[in-house]
């Protein structure tokens, strides 16, 4: 014992970074509710809420959407919650919890997977931008998704800090001036009826899942934001406002946007009402601030797997995910959704985990055990759960409860054969 832990401890000391990409962080760190709740704001301001809000707006009447919105919100809200308290409590991110749970190179596996995954939607996210700005302007996409992404690479690389910053400006002008826009364009177009016609054919579950879907797989990444609140408490009302009422109000403006211009954006809206700098400034701040998340859970990510300083991983991943931006956008859409069927399983155990042993969370050395075959085995057949039923039920919740069940089961098994 006595000669391993000064190596652990110099190892640490050697390892640490501003963002305590290898270690909990400590309650001097922590952030205060402001800065935690814009930040977990600003992540769930995305334009690819805005989609799905168009096919509801689109599927459903007033009163299917807004069912839908709460039950779907509501179980959105509790698996991020949940998530989101255990990185407070424990001052862990995403990847380091996933050492607790999955071993330290069992864990590469889920690092692997939400890294890959959201440098896919941090290019994608650029392409989203670029190309509308691009055809606004009149230019080509080239160096519109150039400056982008650079800008967007620059503040995740300068961490937590630098996100806060963002958010703080981004969030009060997205919601502002979109919700503005979208009070106008419903008060000019006839009121609600004209945004939430008849049923189109959508089923209420169906809708759920949508709402469900929308974040599930980004909302994995919770606990690398909340584990700089200071109180489990702020934590899990932050995200539950990010997650419920953000995510809701990307919907309308979805929905808003399909109803009266066809396209799945309030962008468009604010463009055929005139106010073209205001919608550049709300489509660029809107991708802006998830695109920060984005990178920064890819640079913890890598840095688990290869033990180096987050800040040298994002930059690439930033570089890679511009370069590339433009290819993803036309090719990797789909291949992204697949990837996404994975991550709500592994959020699941991780929760499964932490309240089965949460005791072991605070035992120093737990994370060093190599790989632990139980979470594993769930995480592949919650996944695999995710890919082969599409239509039935709502994938999301199938993934996770398949994990969650598989996990238990698999861990009593361990447990006799120790015995």
């Amino acid at each position: 014992m006595s000669t391993i832990a000064p190596t652990r401890e110099k190892e640490e000391v050697t390892r640490h970074d501003d963002d305590f990409s290898f270690e909990a962080v400590p309650s001097q760190n922590r952030r205060s509710f402001w800065a935690v709740g814009f930040v977990m704001l600003g992540f769930t301001f995305f334009s690819a809420s805005m989609s799905v809000g168009a096919k509801l707006g689109n599927g459903l009447n007033y009163s299917q959407y807004v069912w839908a919105v709460i039950i779907g919100g509501a179980i959105l809200a509790v698996y991020t919650g949940s998530l989101g308290y255990i990185g407070a409590k424990t001052g862990l991110s995403f990847d380091l919890m996933s050492r607790h749970t999955f071993g330290r190179i069992g864990s590469y596996l889920p690092s692997a997977l939400i890294s890959f995954t959201q440098m896919g939607w941090f290019g994608v996210g650029v392409a989203m931008f670029g190309i509308p700005a691009a055809e606004t302007l009149g230019i080509s996409p080239w160096p519109v998704v150039i400056v982008a992404g650079g800008l967007m690479t620059a503040s995740a690389y300068f961490g937590i800090k630098a996100i806060e910053i963002v958010s703080f400006i981004s969030v009060p002008l997205i919601a502002i001036l979109g919700s503005y826009s979208m009070i106008a364009a419903v008060n000019d177009g006839g009121g609600l009826h004209a945004v939430f016609g008849q049923n189109q054919g959508m089923t209420t579950v169906t809708a759920i899942g949508l709402v469900i879907g929308s974040f599930v797989s980004g909302g994995s990444a919770t606990p690398n934001f909340t584990r700089f609140a200071k109180t489990t408490t702020s934590a899990v009302i932050t995200t539950v406002i990010a997650f419920f009422i953000g995510n809701t109000l990307m919907f309308s403006f979805g929905a808003v946007g399909g109803a009266f211009t066809g396209k799945d954006d309030i962008f468009y809206v604010m463009m055929a009402q005139g106010l073209l700098i205001p919608a550049l400034i709300v489509l660029g701040a809107n991708i802006w601030t998830t695109n920060n998340n984005a990178l920064y859970t890819t640079g913890l990510g890598y840095a688990n797997i290869t033990g180096v300083n987050k800040k040298p991983l994002v930059l690439i991943a930033g570089v890679i995910g511009t370069l590339g931006a433009l290819w993803l956008y036309d090719n990797f859409v789909g291949w992204l959704s697949l990837l996404n069927a994975t991550l709500p399983p592994i959020g699941a155990v991780l929760v499964a985990d932490y309240f089965a042993r949460r005791k072991t969370y605070v035992t120093e050395g737990e994370s060093a055990t190599t790989i632990k075959w139980a979470p594993i085995v769930a995480l592949v057949a919650g996944a695999l759960t995710g890919w082969l039923t599409p239509g039935f039920g709502i994938v999301s919740i199938n993934a996770m409860a398949v994990a969650i069940l598989v996990y238990f089961v698999g861990s009593a098994i361990e447990k006799g054969i120790r015995r």
